[in-house]
């Protein structure tokens, strides 16, 4: 019983969702390849949206002021009568989240930590 006790306290330290700070402040690239409307950001799964206060146009960044114990967050970009959403972003020890969209693959992210 002990070694088990003693093995999940070393996953637990592990995991950077248990142990890490959580997600702070990061520059948000538009990797798209056109304008984004208001862009707002929700906690994985809460869908209870806030408006960023910052939106890049097409290929440039805007830094982003956020703290929040959690990692797991989505954005949301809505403009030209459509929204797209970047599920399951992962705002932990990044510097900058790169949003990306094509027709075909959907929508993704790119890190930079």
């Amino acid at each position: 019983m002990r070694k088990v006790l003693t093995a999940l306290s070393l996953l637990a330290l592990a995991s950077p969702a248990w142990a890490g700070p959580g997600a702070g402040n990061f520059n948000l690239v538009n990797g798209t390849s056109g304008a984004l409307g208001t862009v707002s950001i929700s906690r994985t799964g809460a869908n209870e949206w806030k408006p960023l206060s910052t939106v890049p146009s097409a290929g440039a960044a805007a830094p982003v002021q956020f703290k929040d114990p959690d990692c797991a967050f989505d954005i949301r970009a809505e403009g030209g009568g459509k929204a797209v959403t970047w599920a399951g972003v992962n705002l932990c020890d990044v510097k900058s989240v790169t949003l990306k969209r094509d027709d075909s693959a959907g929508a993704w992210v790119d890190y930079d930590q």
